[in-house]
C-alpha cells in the first residue's frame, strides 16, 4: 500500500509539473484509467463527490464557451439572450432544480422534453418534438445551450437515441451530455449501438462506485474541450494538490481490481439481468417493460391480469363500454398488489436489491438493477432463481385476491348495516365498517362504541381459525374503526364471509345494548328500593308509636308488650326487571324460581362444512377436482351433517316409526308392545349406534 501511494503521489507531481511547463495543455485519453481507454478519445476527467456536480460544472463551461462576454458583463449577457437547457421527462427527479440553483438561472431556462407516445419506447426522448422545441426557442431569441441525454434512465434503464441526438446537437451547436447506468457496458467487449454512440458526445458522467461495489470513491465526468483557461474558470481543473487527491481512492481501487476484475463485475451484473428477464418471460401474469432493451442491465416487471378475457374480440367489444371509473379502480388495485408483491420479495430475497417505484404510464412496478446493487449485496445466480420461485408462489394469492375484490365490494354494498371503505393502500380483499344504531355518518371523529364493536368482531373472527387474516385499524382519512380483510390464495365464499361479519357484529351490538339496559334497570331498581324502604320505616314508626322509640321507656314497653313484626325487604328480579317484596321468602323459607330467562343468542352462525373444511371456503359439492370415490364419500358426509343439523326431534320421530307398518299409529303400537311383553320376559332392543 505504501508503494502504491508513493507511485500515485509521483504521478500527480509529474502531471502538475507537465501542466506548468506546457502552460495548461489538455490531458490525453491515455491518462484516463480503466477499460475506457480507446473508447473516449481526447477526453479530460473531473472527479467529484456529488453525482450532479460534474454536470453543473459542464453547464458553466458551456455558458463560458457560448457567451464570450460572460466574464465581463455577467448576467446582462444572459438576460439579452436567455440560455435553454433541455432535459428529458425521464431524467432523475430534481436535476433541473439543482442546475438552476447552482448556476443562478431562473426556472424558465429549463425545457422539459417529453418522451415518445406513439412509436418507440415510452421512456425515450422524442427527437422530433425536441427539434420543434429548439426551432421555437431560436425564433423567440433564446440560445439552445445544453442537452442532457440518458444512457439508461433512472426508472427503467432505457437509452435515448444518442446517435440521432448527436446529429441534432451538431446542427444547432448544442452541448450534448450523457449520463446513465448503461454507460458501464462500455467496458464490455460487446456494446449496443445506442450506448456506443455515447462515446461521441461532448461529456458524460459515470459512477463507478455503485457499479463495482466500491464505497467512498468519487464520480467521474469525462469531457472534451480545447481551451484550458475556460475549464479552469468553470472549475473543471485546479492547481491545488488537494483537489487532485480526489482521484486517489478510485485509482487505488482500479489498480486493486485490475482490468479483468472490472470487466468481470460488470459482466456478472448484466448476466443476472438477462437471467431474470429470460425466466420472467415464461411466467404468466408478469409483464416486462424492457423487452426491447436486450443489453440493459435493468429489469422492470409488474403483475397484471386480464380482466375482460384473453379473447381479443371480446376485448374490442367490451373494453369501450367499460366505465372509466371501473378501469381506474382495477388499475389502482393492480398497483396496490404490485406494491405488496415488491415488499414481499424484498423480505424473502434481500440479496436481490429490489426497489418498488411508481411510473406515470405503467403504474407501480418492481425494478431489478444488479449493476447498482449486486457488487454490494453479493447477488448470485441462485438468488435470481429463488426470486423467480417466490414470484411464482405469490401469483395465486394475487390472482385470487384481485378477482374477489370486486365481488366483495358488491356483496358489502348490498348488505344492510355494512359500509364498504375504499382504502387505496390496503392490498387485501377489502375494508368494511359496521354501522351501528348510534353511528354518526357525517362525523370523522373517533367512535368509542363502534371501536368496541369492531374489537369484539375481530376477536370472534380470529377464533374461527380460517385462512383469512383480519385486523382492525382507523378508516382511511378518518378516525373511525374498520375491519381489514387480508389476502387469500383459495376460492373464498364471499357471501358467507359478509354474512358472518354482519351477523356477528349485530349480536355484539345487541349484547352490548342488553348490558347497558340491565345497568339502567338495576340503577332505577335500587333507587326505587331505597324509597320503598324509607316508606316502610316510616310506617313502622307509626305502628309502634312514639313511646317505643324512647330508649328506656321503649325497652320496658317492649318487655311487657313485645311487637311481632315481620322482616320486610325488597328483591330485584333481573329477568323481569321488577322490584318484589321479601315477605314470601321469610314466610315459606324458600326463594321463588321467577321467570325463565330468554335464551342467549348464538355467537356465530355457520353453514355445515365437511370434516377438515375451514370457514369461508366454498363447498366441494360438484367439483371436478375430486375423484369419483372421494367425491361420493365427501357428499355423503355433507348430507349426514345437514341431516343431523335438523335437530333431535326429527331423529326421534324417524326412530320410533315402525319399519313394517309405516302407517300404523305410534301410541297404539307402543301399547300393544307393552301388553304382549311382560316386564322381564321381553328382551330389550339395543339402540342403534347411529342414533346415539
Amino acid at each position: 500500500m505504501g508503494k502504491n501511494l508513493k507511485e500515485a503521489m509521483k504521478m500527480l507531481e509529474d502531471s502538475q509539473r507537465r501542466t506548468e511547463e506546457e502552460n495548461g495543455k489538455k490531458i490525453v485519453s491515455g491518462d484516463i484509467p480503466g477499460p475506457l481507454q480507446g473508447r473516449y478519445e481526447n477526453g479530460c476527467a473531473y472527479f467529484h463527490e456529488e453525482e450532479r456536480e460534474g454536470l453543473a460544472k459542464i453547464c458553466r463551461l458551456a455558458i463560458h464557451s457560448r457567451y464570450e462576454d460572460f466574464v465581463v458583463d455577467g448576467f446582462d449577457v444572459l438576460y439579452n439572450k436567455k440560455p435553454v437547457i433541455y432535459l428529458s421527462a425521464a431524467a432523475r427527479p430534481g436535476l433541473g432544480q439543482y442546475l438552476c440553483n447552482q448556476l443562478g438561472l431562473p426556472f424558465p431556462c429549463l425545457c422539459r422534453v417529453p418522451c415518445n407516445t406513439m412509436f418507440g419506447s415510452q421512456h425515450q426522448m422524442d427527437v422530433a418534438f425536441l427539434e420543434k422545441l429548439i426551432k421555437d426557442d431560436i425564433e423567440r431569441g433564446r440560445l439552445p445551450l445544453l442537452l442532457v441525454a440518458n444512457a439508461g434512465t433512472v426508472a427503467v434503464g432505457h437509452t435515448d437515441k444518442i446517435g440521432r441526438l448527436k446529429e441534432l446537437c451538431e446542427q444547432y451547436g448544442i452541448w450534448l451530455h450523457v449520463e446513465g447506468v448503461n454507460l458501464a457496458t462500455l467496458a464490455l467487449g460487446y456494446v449496443s449501438s445506442s450506448v456506443l454512440a455515447a462515446t461521441k458526445c461532448d461529456s458524460m458522467t459515470m459512477t463507478p462506485g455503485p457499479w463495482l461495489g466500491l464505497p467512498a470513491v468519487p464520480a467521474v465526468t469525462l469531457y472534451k474541450h480545447d481551451d484550458p483557461a475556460l475549464t479552469l474558470v468553470a472549475g473543471l481543473t485546479s492547481n491545488k494538490p488537494a483537489d487532485k487527491l480526489r482521484a486517489l481512492p478510485l485509482w487505488l481501487s482500479l489498480q486493486y481490481l485490475g482490468l479483468d476484475g472490472i470487466v468481470e463485475r460488470i459482466k456478472h451484473a448484466c448476466q443476472l439481468s438477462q437471467r431474470l428477464q429470460e425466466s420472467l418471460k415464461k411466467v404468466n401474469h408478469i409483464k416486462l417493460l424492457v423487452e426491447d432493451e436486450l443489453s440493459s442491465p435493468v429489469v422492470v416487471f409488474r403483475f397484471f391480469q386480464e380482466l375482460i378475457g384473453s379473447d381479443p374480440v371480446f376485448k374490442a367489444i367490451l373494453a369501450p363500454n367499460m366505465a372509466p371509473s371501473t378501469v381506474g379502480r382495477e388499475r389502482h388495485s393492480c398497483d396496490v398488489l404490485n406494491r405488496w408483491l415488491g415488499e414481499q420479495l424484498k423480505q424473502l430475497v434481500p440479496a436481490s436489491g429490489l426497489t418498488v417505484m411508481d411510473l406515470e404510464v405503467e403504474g407501480t412496478c418492481v425494478r431489478f438493477s444488479p449493476l447498482m446493487t449486486a457488487a454490494v449485496l453479493g447477488t448470485r445466480g441462485e438468488d435470481v432463481d429463488q426470486l423467480v420461485a417466490c414470484i411464482q408462489s405469490k401469483l395465486p394469492v394475487l390472482s385470487c385476491t384481485l378477482q374477489l375484490r370486486e365481488e366483495f365490494k358488491q356483496e358489502v354494498e348490498g348488505t344492510a348495516g355494512l359500509l364498504y371503505v375504499d382504502d387505496p393502500n390496503w392490498p387485501g380483499i377489502g375494508v368494511v365498517r359496521y354501522e351501528h344504531a348510534n353511528d354518526d355518518k357525517s362525523s370523522l371523529k373517533s367512535d368509542p362504541e363502534g371501536e368496541k364493536i369492531h374489537a369484539g368482531l375481530l376477536k370472534k373472527l380470529n377464533e374461527l381459525e380460517s385462512d383469512l387474516t383480519f385486523k382492525m385499524g382507523p378508516e382511511y382519512k378518518s378516525m373511525k374503526s374498520c375491519l381489514y380483510i387480508g389476502m387469500t390464495s383459495d376460492d373464498t365464499d364471499i357471501s358467507e364471509l359478509v354474512e358472518t361479519i354482519v351477523v356477528t357484529a349485530r349480536e355484539i351490538e345487541e349484547n352490548s345494548r342488553l348490558l347497558e339496559n340491565m345497568t339502567e334497570v338495576v340503577r332505577k331498581g335500587i333507587q326505587e328500593a331505597q324509597v320503598e324502604l324509607q316508606k316502610a320505616n316510616e310506617e313502622r314508626l307509626m305502628e309502634e308509636g312514639v313511646l317505643r322509640q324512647i330508649p328506656v321507656v321503649g325497652s320496658v314497653l317492649n318487655w311487657f308488650s313485645p311487637v311481632q313484626a315481620l322482616q320486610k325487604g325488597r328483591t330485584f328480579n333481573l329477568t323481569a326487571g321488577s322490584l318484589e317484596s321479601t315477605e314470601p321468602i321469610y314466610v315459606y323459607k324458600a326463594q321463588g324460581a321467577g321467570v325463565t330467562p330468554p335464551a342467549t343468542p348464538s355467537s356465530i352462525r355457520t353453514k355445515p362444512r365437511l370434516p377438515g373444511q375451514k370457514p369461508f371456503k366454498r363447498s366441494l359439492r360438484g367439483s371436478d377436482a375430486l375423484s369419483e370415490t372421494s367425491s361420493v364419500s365427501h357428499i355423503e358426509d355433507l348430507e349426514k351433517v345437514e341431516h343431523l343439523s335438523c335437530g333431535p326431534e326429527h331423529i326421534t320421530v324417524e326412530a320410533s316409526s315402525p319399519e313394517g307398518h309405516p302407517g300404523a299409529p305410534i301410541p297404539e303400537k307402543a301399547d300393544q308392545t307393552a301388553a304382549q311383553c311382560p316386564e322381564d320376559g321381553c328382551p330389550q332392543v339395543e339402540e342403534p349406534e347411529s342414533l346415539r
